[in-house]
């Protein structure tokens, strides 16, 4: 596969559904394969909390030339959700009023926010009516949301390893922002330039490793290494390469995000099918999950699937097991998406 082309968007006075205004945004992306004269041969690749746009690292046995999402037949598009921190307008951005980061001052967003942003990018692009979105934890959200927002602008929409309501609280932001609050260097939220030495950094490095555990990636770790004391290391390696590039205001802003969001009242504005996609273990959202939801989208009128992934690494699975899901994935694409 030729290496993918990562670029940014941007555009000025960006309006926010709570009612306040970005003076710039910008949208870090990627885009893989080639997009037909329509514009119509697109897949919209929606990334997790703590993810990011480049997509064939994290899904590239699914994504690439003669694969699942194969890019010699669809146009990729993978971008960083805006309130993320690898390149999209966040918390670290820089706030044009002030010549320093928003921080803690970065204006409260939605997921509905974050689906008009990726709107404005697919637009630019010149992007017609999608093959399919697909979107993973977090970015299942965003699917869901773009069905109701945009119902006739896709073929398909594929849902996996999430859920119809946000696993956002007020106890939950509460949470993080009082851990981070025990930082030395926390300064209320603005501590850029001082994250290592005043303690951000090995907080988010503790979050991360929590998650990563969370998640079943030190399962899926130690059944690929065959050595528990390497799958630990290897877990700590991560979890401190991703606090030294993402951001705790943004951690915090995305979990802000999710606080009272249920896409389910509007279920009925959906148009296209939809694949729902769980994990058997997945503590996050668990298979039990499915069946009610397909009773609201019967209800509602979306023709709907779903697929447990039968595997033992949690909320990791759809990445580190890819083949359990390939042929529901590649059919419902043969038939919706193609």
């Amino acid at each position: 596969m030729a290496p993918p082309k990562s670029e940014i968007f941007t555009r000025a006075a960006f309006a926010l559904e709570r009612g306040d205004r970005l003076a710039e945004l910008a949208v870090a992306y990627e885009t893989y394969g080639t997009l037909a004269p329509g514009g119509d041969n697109v897949i919209l690749i929606c990334h997790g909390y703590t993810g990011n746009q480049h997509a064939a690292d994290w899904w590239g046995d699914l994504i690439g030339e003669g694969k699942i999402i194969d890019t010699r037949r669809y146009y990729v598009v993978a971008s960083n959700m805006i309130g993320s921190a690898y390149g999209s307008t966040g918390p670290r951005s820089t706030n044009p009023q002030t010549g320093v980061p928003y921080g803690p001052d970065f204006p409260a967003i939605t997921v509905a926010d974050m689906v008009a942003a990726q709107a404005l990018l697919l637009d630019h692009l010149g992007v017609g009516r999608l093959a399919a979105i697909i979107g993973y934890s977090y970015g299942g959200y965003l699917t869901l949301q773009w069905g109701v927002t945009h119902p006739s602008r896709m073929r398909g929409l594929v849902v996996v390893a999430s859920g119809l309501k946000g696993r956002g609280t007020p106890a939950m932001v509460a949470e993080l922002e009082n851990r981070f609050a025990r930082c030395p260097g926390w300064n209320g939220g603005r501590y850029y330039g001082g994250e290592a030495e005043g303690g951000i950094r090995d907080m988010l490095a503790e979050i991360r490793l929590e998650t990563l555990r969370s998640y079943g990636v030190d399962r899926s770790l130690r059944d690929a290494l065959g050595d528990a004391a390497e799958a630990r290391r290897q877990l700590e390696a991560q979890a401190r390469l991703w606090a030294a590039e993402f951001d705790a205001n943004s951690l915090i802003a995305l979990r802000k995000a999710l606080v009272g969001h249920d896409i389910s009242p509007r279920l009925g504005e959906i148009e296209a099918p939809l694949l729902y996609v769980l994990s058997r273990t997945d503590t996050l959202f668990p298979p039990e999950l499915a069946p009610p939801a397909m009773k609201l989208f019967r209800r509602a009128g979306v023709e709907a699937s779903y697929h447990v992934i039968d595997s033992e690494h949690g909320h990791a699975a759809p990445r580190t097991e890819w083949h359990k899901w390939a042929e529901p994935l590649a059919a419902f694409l043969a038939e919706r998406a193609g």
